[in-house]
């Protein structure tokens, strides 16, 4: 089995040796020993610090990522969670993509006034909705 140590790790990764510490406490990766005083990885790290990666980027807290790993770290996706979190990201996308057009629009517009374009305000309404 081929290990990397933390330096290695940090580097294919981009995640710094303090993090990587920070993550091996809490459970979300962990180190198989050590050489010396650096920590050692299996060849698994790098994958798990990509879906920690991309849990994180989807909105999960650390807690409800490392509780979608056992403790011989295999996957247990909650699946609801997962729709959830999905159907989250499906109304955000919705919203910026709202503020999107209404940022291009305003940049477009020839009204004199943007409060006198009927499509801005239409676009404004849109974008507000679910906000407040």
């Amino acid at each position: 089995m081929k290990t990397l140590d933390i330096g290695q790790v940090a580097a294919a990764s981009g995640v710094p040796p303090s993090t990587l510490r920070y993550y091996d406490e809490i459970g979300l990766v962990t180190s198989i020993g050590r050489k010396g005083l650096r920590r050692q990885y299996g060849p698994d790290a790098l994958l798990q610090l990509t879906l920690v990666s991309l849990g994180k980027t989807a909105g999960f807290s650390l807690e409800q990522i490392a509780g979608m790993f056992g403790k011989n770290g295999t996957a247990n996706l909650p699946r609801e969670l997962l729709h959830e979190r999905a159907d989250a990201l499906d109304r955000q996308v919705r919203g910026l993509t709202a503020l999107r057009d209404m940022v291009r629009h305003v940049a477009d517009c020839p009204a004199p006034s943007h409060l006198e374009c009927p499509r801005f305000r239409k676009l404004v309404r849109i974008a507000g909705r679910g906000r407040g």
